[in-house]
């Protein structure tokens, strides 16, 4: 079940528990589709938002009749505010495709019928009977328990479910006829020689292949639409193996909905057959670019380049005689101190999370020195620019920093600042035993979980096995609530488990692919797309600025958000485009 935090209005995938026979405190709701793709019970939310009761109680009688007149048996309850959910157990399951095209046909005839349920196939989800209602009271079933059971236990036959399809054919075929209906092997991404390995695929195919939507504009059916997922696979320099493992982890709830059609046993050599035909697609388009054509190098300064700073590095602050490397893993000690007396407020968390990604990108770079911009920065903490600007201001401020600005922007360099050990931490920082591993950033995982529980996760990871519930607050420097909240979710991902009372991560996870099934991945991926927009606006107003007579390709615009903000960080960055994989890795 997943349950809604915000009174009902949301039911998020980070809030996924395990059913149990204790009555949730707050609403609750199901999952749809299967994580194969396809569904059992076709679910209609009747709400009362589209015409009011009068036009629910209207469409249930619809509704129910039809059923009946076929034969078929169903389960309804209602909602304390008016609403009404018809739910259709299947004998046997359908794809959630013909689901989805089952409801929108259905919906030309009750207008009250919210199809969104059935429009996503990993989030599609709905509340059902003794779940807490976001008005008050309950959902409550509308006739009697044994006779739900009952029903759910015989289920309707195919020979029901299709006569329901042949009394809506006018209305399926318009619906197939919006979406089209011929397979079409179009994809007009270009392919570019991949020197440095496989990549990502663009975003809308990735969010395709998550949620089993596709623009009907560019494909008229779902056929089209997987294809252009594997396509894009293909010309990315993926492996058949890829697909199939993120299909089989139920990453891509989309795709297996595609193959639901065939029967199990025909499903993997359906997928072969359409990645022979994508991978001939790209193969044919490769062919037609110029072979001894010298592939286009790429200039750009990795962020593991030595700093090209405005000028010479500054003189680090305090004489230490630590070179960079232990300067940074003492610095890192100083920064768990810093940590317990900063625990408690949650201004404290943002302060954090910020620190790590100063100290992640100071062991990539080599140096105390950062030069990485607040765009960047904010990548790496999931926050915004301005909120990184502000943040990095007051903790420059502080009593004890743990970091000074020494040089301000200019041009396209950002502001320079020097991670330094306070005064109050420096003895016991360095008297202390270095942390073993990486330092991180809020991995992108997170910003769905949230930062308690990345908080609580480092915990468990850096202590494996080692660690009660209450040991970890402690160690985190968190409220038992909270740490047992976040506890919870980690655990209901498979994240983390307990043997014997104590927590362990659970090594089979992959905290990439739990980010790629929350669509975390699109979302710094539109992050990253926008900056580099931004960075190249302000490139642009810098070069007019040198050369007046230049042309600005937005006369009008001033490019306000600048003044805002500061000047944009450099174009090298910690998190850039083509860094991509190793922010999620």
């Amino acid at each position: 079940m997943r349950l809604s935090r915000d009174g009902g209005r949301n039911y998020p995938t980070a809030h996924e528990r395990a059913l149990t026979k204790a009555l949730p405190s707050v609403p609750a709701a199901v999952r749809i589709t299967g994580t194969d793709g396809l569904v059992s019970t076709i679910c209609l939310d009747l709400d009362v938002a589209s015409g009011g009761k009068t036009q629910v109680d209207a469409d249930h009688v619809i509704v129910t009749r039809l059923i009946g007149q076929h034969g078929g048996r169903w389960i309804d309850d209602f909602s304390p505010n008016g609403g009404r959910h018809v739910y259709l157990p299947l004998a046997e399951r359908v794809s959630f495709t013909e689901a989805r095209q089952f409801v929108e046909a259905l919906r030309r005839r009750l207008p009250s019928l919210d199809a969104s349920p059935h429009q996503n196939a990993a989030a599609g989800c709905i509340r059902t009977p003794g779940s807490p209602h976001k008005t008050g009271g309950f959902q409550v079933l509308s006739m009697n328990l044994n006779a739900a059971y009952d029903v759910a236990r015989r289920r309707n036959p195919t020979s029901v479910w299709e006569d329901l399809c042949n009394d809506l054919a006018e209305e399926l075929a318009d619906v197939r006829q919006r979406r089209g209906a011929n397979l079409v092997l179009v994809d007009d991404s270009e392919y570019l020689p991949l020197t440095a390995g496989p990549r990502n695929i663009p975003l809308e195919k990735q969010r395709t292949a998550r949620t089993g939507r596709y623009d009907n504009a560019r494909y008229g059916s779902p056929s089209e639409a997987r294809q252009g997922v594997l396509a894009s696979a293909a010309a990315a320099g993926w492996k058949l193996t890829d697909v199939m493992a993120l299909m089989k982890q139920n990453v891509w709830a989309g795709m297996n909905s595609f193959y639901a059609r065939y029967r199990a046993a025909q499903r993997t050599v359906a997928l072969r057959r359409d990645w022979a035909k994508a991978v001939a697609y790209v193969g044919s388009k490769r062919s037609k670019n110029t072979p001894d054509q010298p592939p286009k190098t790429n200039d750009r300064k990795s962020y593991t380049s030595q700093l090209d700073t405005q000028g010479a590095l500054p003189t680090p602050a305090g004489g230490d005689g630590l070179s960079e490397h232990q300067f940074v893993r003492t610095w890192r000690n100083a920064l768990h101190y810093w940590e317990e007396v900063s625990a408690g407020t949650r201004a404290g968390l943002g302060y954090r999370f910020l620190l790590r990604a100063l100290g992640e990108a100071a062991h990539k770079s080599g140096s105390r020195f950062i030069e990485f911009g607040v765009r960047s920065l904010a990548v790496g903490t999931g926050g915004h620019h301005t909120t990184v600007a502000r943040q990095l201001r007051e903790l420059s401020g502080l009593e004890d920093p743990m970091l000074r600005l020494v040089q301000e922007a200019k041009g396209t360099h950002g502001d320079m600042y020097e991670l330094i050990l306070p005064d109050r931490f420096s003895a016991r920082a360095g008297a202390t035993v270095w942390k073993r591993g990486k330092i991180h950033a809020l991995r992108p995982v997170f910003r769905e979980l949230g930062v308690v529980a990345a908080v609580v996760y480092e915990t468990v990871e850096a202590n494996d096995g080692a660690l009660i519930s209450a040991d970890i607050a402690r160690t985190a420097h968190l409220s038992p609530t909270s740490t047992n909240t976040a506890l919870e979710i980690l655990a209901a991902w498979n994240l983390i488990g307990r043997r014997a009372g104590q927590w362990h991560v659970v090594r089979g996870t992959s905290l990439r692919r739990l980010a790629e099934y929350f669509g975390v991945l699109e979302d710094i991926g539109q992050q990253l797309a926008r900056y580099r927009q931004e960075r190249a606006a302000w490139r642009e107003w810098l070069a007019h600025r040198a050369a007046p007579g230049l042309q600005l390709l937005h006369p009008d615009e001033d490019y306000p958000f600048w003044h805002d903000a500061g000047p944009p960080d450099r174009e090298r960055t910690l998190w850039d485009l083509h860094q991509f994989e190793d922010v999620v890795a």
